[in-house]
């Protein structure tokens, strides 16, 4: 367990600092009803866990979603915004249509690390779509293998149109 932890702490951070992790939307676009809150459907596309494991950092007491009035939803039907991580398999394709499909509008959809935005270590699998921004159409793209929590809750504060916390 410990040259584990001494490896990672050799190694850091494995993938590289993007500055663009909003695509065209902006939170001029959004309703203002939006802006104080935001209701999440979290969607595994084929994963490894790795990001499922970062975003459940985001209900402890250091990132707190909820102080932000972001929270996570049961059903698609209630949700403002499709997370999700993985690749987009081939076996769960039918099911992101489904979701997206499922929610109200208006609906965005973020794409949260290296997999999910352009297939990652997967890419070129014969089980895998490249990404789920091949299968859907995606609004917010958080990069990192994992991304951090950090990363997350300021791309979901950006896209909210309220400050991030530093």
């Amino acid at each position: 367990m410990w040259s584990i932890l001494l490896r990672k702490l050799k190694m850091g951070s494995l993938t590289e600092k993007h500055e663009d992790s909003l695509i065209p939307h902006k939170s001029s676009d959004l309703p203002s009803n939006f802006r104080k809150s935001l209701q999440i459907r979290h969607l595994d596309c084929g994963s490894c866990n790795g990001c499922d494991w970062e975003m459940t950092a985001l209900g402890n007491s250091l990132y707190d979603h909820q102080h932000f009035g972001i929270d996570f939803v049961a059903s698609p039907r209630h949700a403002d915004l499709l997370m999700c991580t993985g690749p987009g398999s081939t076996q769960l394709v039918n099911a992101a249509h489904e979701t997206y499909e499922a929610m109200a509008k208006p609906k965005w959809v973020m794409a949260v690390g290296d997999c999910a935005i352009d297939g990652g270590v997967f890419k070129g699998a014969y089980a895998s779509a490249g990404g789920i921004g091949k299968v859907l159409p995606v609004d917010i793209k958080v990069p990192g293998c994992p991304p951090k929590p950090d990363d997350m809750i300021k791309a979901l504060l950006e896209f909210m149109g309220r400050k991030s916390v530093s």
